[in-house]
């Protein structure tokens, strides 16, 4: 019984070595997936950021369309005050 006994501990033992060696040639492989990984996402990232920056200038030129058109109009609406009210001004003169 002690020989079998012992034949099974040389067994698990000769088993375990094999599985960390196994494990620890994983490992060593994991590294290199996870840099590039990284190098994958930070490039993403960069890139997203380039086209919402991009995607908000094209944005920004339409914003200025809408202001510069905005400020004729009120400019035009306060001409038209100005006027109505210097019009009233020569009524009551």
């Amino acid at each position: 019984m002690r020989q079998k006994s012992q034949k099974q501990l040389t067994q698990t033992r000769s088993q375990y070595a094999q599985l960390i060696k196994a494990m620890k040639r994983a490992e060593a492989k994991i590294d290199p997936v996870l840099a590039k990984l990284k190098d994958h996402v930070l490039f993403l990232k960069h890139n997203l950021n380039a086209q919402a920056i991009a995607s908000l200038k094209s944005e920004l030129v339409t914003v200025e369309g809408n202001i510069d058109s905005l400020i004729k109009d009120l400019n035009a609406s306060i001409q038209e005050a100005d006027a109505f009210v210097a019009s009233m001004e020569k009524d009551t003169a």
